[in-house]
C-alpha cells in the first residue's frame, strides 16, 4: 500500500458539510431571543422604578399605624380655668363635624412671625379662612382653645379626623418659642395626653404628617422636638 495512501473517510474535500437549521427555525430562534433581551430590560426597569420609589417613601418623614380604640367622651372632659374657651363662629373653618377618636396631638407653628394668640383666633374666624385649631398658645403663655374637643380641626390634613391641633405663636422667623409658650405648651400637652388617655410618643409634628416645615424650629432641630416630648412626659407623671 502507497505511503500516500489516504482513507476516503478522511479525505477533506469528501467531508459532509455542517448542516445549517432551516431558515423559518432560525427566524423562531431570532424572535425568541429578540424577546427575551426586550424582557430582561423591561424587569430591569421595573426594579428601577421600584428602587426609586423606595428610595423617595424612605425619605419621607414616617407616621405610625393608627393605633385602634373606640370612642371617647371627648364632649365630658372639663376644661381647666387656665384655658380660655373662645369658639369660633359655625361657617367658615368651623365645620362642627364631630371628631370620634384622639389618637395623637398634632404641634405646629403659626408661620406669622409677632402675632399674637387672639390676633390668629380671629384670623381663624374669619368667614374666608379655611384652616383652625383646637388651641393657640400666645407669646406670652396664654391658650386659647377654639373648637371643643369632640369637634375636628382645620389643621394636619389627613389626620384632621384622629387629632387634636395646637398652634403656636413665635416672636421671629426661626419659629422657635418663647420661654413662657414652652411651658405652657408642655402644660397642656401633658394635660391632653391625661384626658386622653395618650402619652409623649403621641405627639407629632404637621411635618411627621405632611413633610411640611411645621412648627420651623422643631423641624430643623429634631434635638429639641425630643427633649420637647422628653419635658411633655415628665411633666404628665407628675400629673398622675
Amino acid at each position: 500500500m502507497s505511503e500516500f495512501y489516504e482513507p476516503k473517510h478522511l479525505r477533506p474535500e469528501e467531508k459532509e458539510p455542517p448542516r445549517r437549521a432551516p431558515l423559518s427555525l432560525r427566524r423562531k430562534r431570532r424572535r425568541l431571543l429578540v424577546r427575551l433581551v426586550l424582557a430582561s430590560c423591561a424587569l430591569l426597569v421595573v426594579i428601577g422604578i421600584g428602587m426609586a420609589v423606595a428610595s423617595v417613601l424612605s425619605g419621607l418623614p414616617q407616621v405610625q399605624n393608627l393605633p385602634l380604640g373606640g370612642p371617647q367622651d371627648l364632649d365630658e372632659i372639663d376644661i381647666p380655668d387656665w384655658i380660655d374657651q373662645e369658639f369660633l363662629d359655625f361657617g367658615g373653618s368651623r365645620s362642627g363635624e364631630k371628631l370620634e377618636h384622639v389618637n395623637d396631638i398634632a404641634i405646629h407653628y403659626v408661620g406669622n412671625p409677632g402675632t399674637s394668640a387672639m390676633g390668629n383666633r380671629s384670623y381663624f374666624n374669619d368667614p374666608a379662612t379655611e384652616v383652625n385649631a383646637h388651641f393657640l398658645v400666645g407669646l406670652d403663655g396664654e391658650i386659647i382653645q377654639c373648637l371643643p374637643l369632640d369637634e375636628k380641626s382645620a389643621a394636619t390634613n389627613e389626620r384632621n379626623r384622629d387629632t387634636i391641633s395646637i398652634e403656636v405663636c413665635h416672636p421671629d422667623e426661626t419659629g422657635q418659642f418663647t420661654d413662657d409658650s414652652y411651658r405652657s405648651l408642655v402644660k397642656l400637652c401633658a394635660w391632653l395626653c391625661r384626658e386622653l388617655g395618650l402619652d409623649e410618643n403621641h405627639l407629632i409634628r404637621h411635618y411627621d404628617v405632611t413633610g411640611k416645615a411645621c412648627p420651623l424650629y422643631f423641624v430643623e432641630h429634631p434635638d429639641a422636638w425630643e427633649s420637647f416630648r422628653a419635658d411633655v412626659g415628665e411633666a404628665l407623671r407628675n400629673l398622675a
